[in-house]
């Protein structure tokens, strides 16, 4: 991918939201774009594991929030199903695990960080809606870049 999150900003400073900092990079990917798709959890990562599993992700990049809920949400079977079903990236107002098996699936996963329970009862999630962390706005159809500088978001591709 031959994008820098510093370049876009540089060139389209009036078109980009900066997510604010504390989200670091946990998969195996150093960068990924793609049409954001947005899934409110309340804990319970069951709705993102059907996203993940079983929908066409060529293109796109899953922002996830679960209000910083101390659960990790997405893990080594995720971060395979995303792979497995060519999603660019993942980004998480929360947390991860199996963070040791994650860095060699080549899908970028941005989150707050670890931790290594998962929340067991199943609880309702929302797609499509629009969400708000870290200083940003996240809107299904908007477009997303991140690299190691950090997340941008725009409402079109720009690269």
């Amino acid at each position: 991918m031959a994008f820098f999150t510093a370049d876009i900003c540089d060139d389209h400073s009036n078109q980009t939201d900066v997510l604010g900092p504390g989200y670091s990079n946990y998969g195996g990917a150093e960068k990924c774009q793609g049409e954001i798709i947005t899934i409110k959890l309340n804990r319970n990562n069951s709705d993102l594991i059907s996203l993940l599993r079983d929908e066409d992700g060529t293109g796109k990049v899953v922002v996830v929030d679960v209000d910083q809920a101390y659960y990790a949400v997405v893990g080594e079977n995720l971060m395979k199903f995303a792979h497995q079903n060519n999603y660019n990236g993942i980004v998480i107002n929360g947390y991860v695990r199996d963070t040791y098996q994650i860095k060699s699936i080549p899908v970028a996963l941005y989150a707050l960080g670890t931790c290594p329970r998962k929340y067991i009862p199943v609880t309702a999630g929302e797609r499509n809606i629009a969400l708000s962390f870290g200083g940003c706005q996240f809107t299904s159809g908007d477009y997303l870049y991140a690299d190691a500088d950090g997340v941008i978001v725009c409402s079109e591709k720009l690269v």
